[in-house]
């Protein structure tokens, strides 16, 4: 599914109206209408005597919730909307919206001064649904005076509230809001997902996310170059690596997993057994031979791999030669989870990765070992999936992990591009950019998967998808997308405060027949199918 900028919106109205002939009116029509649907489900087709609250303002967005007001009076709830405007202001075709809903009766109040507050305070009481309509995908900045002590008013309430389009107060482009924002429980976004709805902070004042379908021509679409894709189960379901019925273990992939050192056993464990768990046909260990019998009896499934290792039992550079042994045997590489920041670790990372030319899951502490000299990023190299969090990725530019958060799709497109790797970006709603340019955010997961060994269990199953043959970029999105579904099912089942990584594998099963079985985390209508 597109993800657009707010420039991008109005370009496809402007070329609906151009090109296809429709109408402005007719696209805001649809998108009230859209809404009232919503609003039915929401009530189970109960909407009559229903008191509804509408916060207008003077733009199109307030238009559409004029819409909304008319066809919900008409449905029988008892409709009062909010004009943050003088009637004499608006304009267009929310203006002929506002005139058509006055002819028919409907309850209007004016808010155009802090005096106006109590009426609406006070019918906020008694409201069943409040729909906010004051602010549209053309809002950047702060909301101030008026509109501002509105939508804290509206918060302060705590009523449940649909917003129409975004969120009032929200910025579409960036999901920043810097100043007070509307807390939605649940939004109706037209046409396709405004990028600012799906990242945070914009993804949690969000609530759910609809997409609602209002016309838009999907050829016209299909004739944009969008680059930014927000993950879908569809998307993801057709992208499942597929079992043979003649298939044999060879052919699903051969995954080496390179880490593990004195006292991180854990992860190199998950790891490799989350490649296995995403269909890896072989998956073997190569950890530090001080370690390779507590890693034999934690696992069952995975093979073992006794490198040399150093005086403090971590990997050692005389492992470079067997590992560039085992390599004409896999398809495919892990490498970091456990490893250790050991000197001569570092050293082995940075001699093993330009001579890997087999796709390479390049994790943890692999990734601190290529932060302290980023030219095998810059020069020749395999296939790299990077799988940074904030930290990781400071340390590799040499910046803070609070300046990562604050641009985080711009800095993973960039450096994408830059170094021609995969940059799977983790962190609330996961970045995963490819060198082409093509931007996926993640929707799934939870913050309960914020725990340790999370990220390990990650670098796993996108190993093994890509060993059952994915392109590296898809199996770093599907795998993005499953790791979270995992964390999902599991924080279903097991709540948010008590989830551990070895929770995600006991759940990944689940994701993965949750997918096949065609579950979506998002409702979607006529554009939202991918």
């Amino acid at each position: 599914m597109y993800l657009v900028t707010a420039a991008e919106m109005g370009q496809l109205d402007r070329l609906a109206s151009s090109e296809y002939m429709i109408p402005g009116i007719v696209l805001m029509e649809n998108a009230g209408l859209r809404v009232v649907e919503s609003i039915e489900r929401h009530f189970q087709g109960r909407v009559a005597n229903r008191r509804i609250l509408i916060f207008c303002g003077k733009g199109n967005n307030g238009g559409d919730g004029l819409v909304v007001a008319r066809h919900l009076l008409n449905r029988g709830a008892e409709v009062k909307v909010f004009l943050l405007a003088r009637p004499e202001d608006i304009r267009g075709d929310a203006r002929t919206n506002l005139e058509i809903y006055q002819r028919m009766g409907g309850k209007l109040l004016l808010l155009l001064g802090e005096s106006h507050l109590q009426r609406a305070d006070i019918a906020l009481l008694y409201a069943d649904l409040v729909v906010d309509a004051i602010f549209g995908t053309g809002f950047k900045g702060a909301a101030m005076g008026l509109p501002a002590a509105v939508i804290n008013m509206i918060n302060k309430a705590h009523r449940e509230t649909v917003a129409v389009d975004l969120p009032s107060g929200l910025e579409a482009d960036t999901g920043r809001c810097f100043g007070p924002c509307i807390q939605a429980t649940w939004t109706v976004t037209f046409a396709l997902p405004k990028l600012g709805l799906v990242v945070e902070p914009g993804a949690s004042l969000t609530g759910r996310l609809e997409v609602a379908d209002i016309g838009i021509p999907q050829k016209l679409v299909a004739t944009q170059h969008f680059n930014r894709r927000l993950l879908t189960a569809a998307w993801c379901r057709s992208r499942l690596p597929r079992r043979e019925a003649s298939g044999h273990k060879g052919l699903y992939g051969r995954v080496l997993a390179v880490g593990g050192s004195p006292g991180l056993t854990g992860a190199i464990t998950l790891a490799a057994t989350a490649a296995l768990k995403a269909g890896a046909g072989l998956v073997t260990a190569a950890v530090p031979r001080g370690i390779q019998g507590i890693l034999a009896m934690k696992t069952t499934e995975v093979m073992t791999l006794s490198l040399p290792e150093t005086p403090a039992g971590a990997l050692s550079r005389d492992a470079l030669d067997p590992l560039l042994e085992r390599l004409a045997e896999i398809d495919v590489l892990a490498i970091g989870p456990g490893l250790s920041r050991d000197p001569a670790t570092v050293d082995l990372v940075k001699e093993l990765l330009p001579r890997v030319q087999v796709p390479a899951v390049v994790d943890a502490d692999a990734l601190n070992a290529l932060a302290t000299d980023t030219r095998v990023l810059t020069g020749d190299h395999g296939p790299l999936v990077l799988t940074p969090h904030p930290g990781e990725m400071a340390r590799l530019l040499g910046t803070t992990a609070a300046k990562i958060q604050e641009d985080r799709l711009e800095i993973a497109a960039r450096y994408a591009r830059e170094w021609q790797v995969v940059l799977l970006l983790k962190g609330a709603r996961t970045v995963i950019a490819w060198p082409d340019g093509q931007v996926y955010i993640n929707p799934t997961g939870n913050p309960g998967m914020a725990t340790a060994g999370s990220g390990d269990v990650l670098t796993g199953i996108i190993a093994g998808l890509a060993g059952q043959g994915l392109e590296p970029g898809v199996a770093a999105a599907l795998g993005a997308y499953l790791h979270g579904a995992a964390g999902d099912e599991a924080a279903r089942e097991r709540g948010q405060q008590a989830l551990m990584a070895g929770d995600l594998l006991d759940f990944l099963p689940r994701a993965l027949c949750n997918l096949e079985e065609e579950v979506e985390t998002i409702v979607a209508a006529g554009l939202g199918r991918d």
